[in-house]
């Protein structure tokens, strides 16, 4: 472990189609670092560092900062030390052996892929698209307009799903109490799978008003933006929480730990892309195939977001066999995006 490493950064900015509006305003490119790691018995590994900060994690800034105060060929010992406050870097030291800690074994075949409609009216024609391509699950973005107008467009989004579909609520945050209450009423006894952080995390009493939420009605809620750190996971955990947890790999420091806390508890796991290139998404795709519990569709239907990404970020496609995942080569998205 105490060997140099050598180490070559990449930065890059991917842009949106169109811009993502969420309830932290309209985003317009993706930003993030590609890593490659050769270490000194020339295994190769790559990694992703793409952190969100409105999602409450660190700058991109703080973290190329920190990659670069370790030179282009640190130890084996820094870069592990390293690791233990970036985000993805674990996960290509272990790709290279530095890190002794195995990737994930793999327990099924295949997963299912939900939809990512966005904000607003265009979401009618994307669920169009996206029911007639296969997908059968599908999460909306909420809390951008105003609240009338998207309760009523939720019937005209429910009137087109097939039996057996589902429709995910996401509103990153955007309500107060009376707000979900309001659209929790709504979703009760209707095909909705879970409404996704209805609560802002950073608002007082946060944490017992979702508990209240979860407890009082029917409809199961999902935690995102509330464990984005891995404090946070472990804290959900002891509280009991009662329904989803939203799991983007690419944003955790340590994946197996968290993944075994997880298991261990019996808890409900959605596994989601954090809007990353095809060496994250990858990556992330190897944890919701080894996960021990139930399989609930993943949140990596994302690459149609992104232009002129080829190379860079995977198909969009209903469902991913493993094969097609072993196939995905991170060299030719290390390529992509000199």
């Amino acid at each position: 472990m105490d060997a140099p490493v050598e180490v070559v950064l990449r930065p890059y900015r991917l842009p949106f189609r169109t811009p993502l509006r969420t309830a932290h305003g309209p985003w317009t490119e993706r930003e993030g670092i590609l890593l490659r790691i050769v270490a000194a018995d020339g295994r190769v590994g790559y990694g992703e560092i793409a952190p969100i900060e409105a999602f409450g994690g660190r700058s991109l800034a703080e973290c190329t900062a920190a990659l670069s105060r370790l030179g282009p060929t640190p130890k084996g010992a820094e870069l592990m030390a390293c690791a233990d406050t970036l985000p993805g870097l674990r996960t290509a030291l272990s790709e290279a052996g530095v890190d002794p800690v195995a990737p994930p074994a793999r327990l099924r075949d295949h997963v299912a892929v939900a939809a990512l409609l966005p904000a607003g009216r265009a979401a009618l024609g994307v669920l169009r698209e996206r029911l007639d391509l296969g997908f059968r699950v599908a999460k909306w973005k909420v809390g951008v307009d105003p609240i009338a107008d998207e309760l009523a467009l939720l019937d005209d989004l429910l009137a087109l799903l097939p039996g057996g579909a589902r429709l995910r609520l996401d509103a990153n945050g955007a309500w107060d109490r009376r707000q979900a209450e309001r659209w929790l009423d709504a979703a009760a006894e209707r095909p909705i799978e879970y409404v996704e952080q209805p609560i802002e995390p950073r608002s007082r009493g946060a944490e017992d008003l979702l508990l209240g939420l979860a407890a009082d009605y029917p409809v199961t809620l999902a935690l995102d933006e509330s464990i984005a750190e891995e404090n946070d996971l472990d804290a959900w955990l002891g509280r009991g929480w009662p329904g989803v947890f939203v799991v983007k790999p690419t944003l955790l420091v340590n994946p197996p730990r968290a993944m075994a806390r997880l298991a261990k508890a019996g808890a409900s796991v959605v596994f989601s892309s954090a809007l990353e290139t095809a060496i994250g998404f990858r990556q992330g795709l190897h944890w919701a195939f080894a996960w021990p519990g139930e399989a609930r569709a993943v949140g990596f239907g994302v690459g149609s977001l992104f232009a002129g990404s080829a190379g860079a970020v995977p198909p969009l496609v209903p469902f991913w066999r493993w094969a097609d995942v072993e196939r995905m080569n991170p060299e030719e998205a290390w390529n992509a995006l000199r």
